[in-house]
């Protein structure tokens, strides 16, 4: 019997609230695509349940896993850690699963200098624009403007990442956005080089962005 084909790395970055969570759930509903469950120490949101969008867990917890070196990736994102562990991710990858992270730029960078030896497509989102974002996020958090303007302070630091990405795509319509990231992945997928897109679209967008 021959041996599976083992499957890849996607991850989707983005700044707080440019819609990369909605766009990873909807990868996952594809067949071999499963979610990267990271482990926080945040506090759940209201939707969420525990070893379902995230394993819930406290600061002691979290900082023994890095010690014993369990995780293939990890960073404190607003005073929060999140983490993904190693053996989860090999072991879904090596029987056949591609596996969708929604992770920022720190964990994007930890794993590709793990040089494993899988595939890996690296894809950032961007918001339509930092009205847009700001609405966004003011909606997620229950109207709490603090936490909102706090992730609008990090937004610039964030999205001059997308230089480090395999691929950026602007999140206006979030079907479009969609359809454009799985073409990109099929692309990307079947070729051994690098699959090279129009940059100039995303440059100009990301200067209306930041100033």
């Amino acid at each position: 019997m021959a041996a599976k084909k083992p499957g890849m790395i996607v991850i989707l970055s983005s700044p707080s609230g440019a819609g990369k969570t909605t766009l990873v759930k909807k990868l996952s509903l594809r067949n071999n695509f499963k979610i990267s469950i990271s482990h926080t120490t945040r506090k759940p949101r209201a939707n969420e349940k525990n070893q379902k969008d995230y394993f819930f867990i406290n600061n002691k917890e979290f900082k023994s896993l890095i010690k014993k070196k369990k995780f293939l990736e990890y960073a404190k994102v607003f005073s929060n850690y999140y983490g993904s562990l190693k053996e989860t991710v090999i072991n879904r990858i090596t029987e056949g699963d591609n596996v969708i992270f929604d992770i920022d730029w720190q964990g994007t960078q930890q794993i590709k200098n793990k040089k494993l030896k899988y595939k890996i497509i690296t894809i950032f989102i961007l918001p339509p624009s930092k009205n847009e974002l700001f609405n966004r996020l003011l909606k997620r958090d229950q109207k709490d403007k603090k936490i909102a303007s706090q992730r609008m302070k990090q937004f610039k630091a964030d999205v001059l990442h997308w230089k480090d990405y395999d691929f950026a795509v602007i999140n206006d319509k979030i079907e479009l956005c969609y359809k454009q990231i799985l073409n990109f992945i099929k692309k990307q997928k079947n070729s051994r080089k690098k699959i090279f897109y129009d940059k100039k679209i995303i440059k100009n967008h990301i200067d209306k962005l930041i100033n």
